[in-house]
């Protein structure tokens, strides 16, 4: 609680685990590497949000992956480890993070000695995902979207459509008068803040995993961040999404995404309608890449990989078989 720490690993080859600063984009930026063999194929985690870091509790769903991937986690420029007061608003947009994101894959592939790594990304993760493909598929062996973006204006419609009819199933007066009395306007702050609220108790964000076992839990036992940096991690994740969100309302890659030159494997959670799973599929059928899967997790929503981490590991694994042979 009172120092940044990444708990060992006992491995009989190479292991890694560490938690570093690394100069990217011109800041100090917070990675952590864990993994029993680093000669393993790397896997790199783009978390949500934007500014929802995961250095902080993913490790704790991770364990499994450790043993047949170099697992790296990067709390993103602004967002948990990588907050840093003296940060600008101006600092925080989509190129300037999908820059950090080109220097980060090109420090993991120069430090490791890989041509190629694979790709995670989670919800705004999705689009800094996507982009990177476009912008450098040479580096990236295959791409994980879970939570994937599709279309940004449209999900945000289906999510307040389902959250609207759930209160209206469920016959939740106070939900109803709070969601009937909003002007839509995803673009909004108080408005998403709502309807996300709303979302949430509906089981539309989440289903398998709360709140206190994804994250307040490990304010206590994490030794990734300190007791300090949990009090900063939701400052930064408001003002990382504040910051961010109205630029990201117009990403549409089912028109602007529909040829990509890696592999692609989509994860959805049948009950996600934050970004919701209908579009991802839509996105799925479209898509032109070399090899494609769609894989349905029937008991998540939004957070899959967390709600279901065993189903998320055993996917994961066949996914590096199957490299082999693409």
């Amino acid at each position: 609680m009172l120092a940044r720490k990444t708990k060992k690993i006992q491995s009989q080859t190479e292991s890694i685990a560490s938690l570093e600063e690394v100069m990217i984009g011109g800041r100090k930026q917070w990675v952590l590497f864990r993994g029993e063999d680093v000669n393993q194929p790397i896997m790199l985690f783009l978390h949500g949000g934007p500014g929802t870091a995961q250095i902080g509790f993913a490790p704790k769903f991770q364990k499994d992956l450790e043993r047949e991937f170099l697992i790296v986690n990067w709390d993103q420029r602004g967002a948990g480890l990588s907050y840093s007061p003296d940060i600008l608003k101006e600092d925080l947009t989509i190129q300037n993070i999908l820059n950090d994101t080109i220097q980060v894959i090109e420090y993991l592939l120069k430090r490791f000695n890989k041509e190629k790594l694979i790709l995670v990304g989670h919800s705004w993760g999705t689009v800094l995902g996507i982009l990177a493909i476009q912008k450098c598929p040479q580096y990236i062996s295959s791409y994980i979207g879970i939570g994937q973006v599709a279309d940004m204006r449209a999900g945000e419609k289906l999510s307040y459509e389902y959250t609207l009819n759930k209160a209206r199933e469920l016959k939740n007066v106070k939900a109803l008068k709070e969601l009937e009395g909003l002007v839509y306007n995803p673009a909004d702050m108080d408005y998403l803040n709502v309807q996300r609220k709303w979302l949430t108790k509906f089981g539309g964000s989440y289903i398998g995993v709360n709140e206190f076992n994804l994250i307040y839990s490990n304010m206590l036992f994490a030794n990734e961040y300190t007791l300090k940096d949990w009090f900063s991690y939701i400052k930064a994740g408001k003002f990382c999404l504040e910051t961010m969100w109205e630029e990201l309302l117009p990403i549409d890659f089912i028109t602007n995404a529909i040829k990509l030159e890696v592999p692609v494997f989509i994860f959805a959670g049948r009950q996600d309608y934050q970004t919701p799973s209908a579009l991802a599929k839509q996105y799925f059928d479209a898509l032109q890449c070399p090899y494609k899967e769609f894989v349905w997790f029937e008991n998540s929503a939004h957070l899959l990989n967390f709600e279901e981490p065993e189903k998320f590991y055993h996917e994961c694994i066949k996914i590096k078989q199957r490299l082999t042979n693409i």
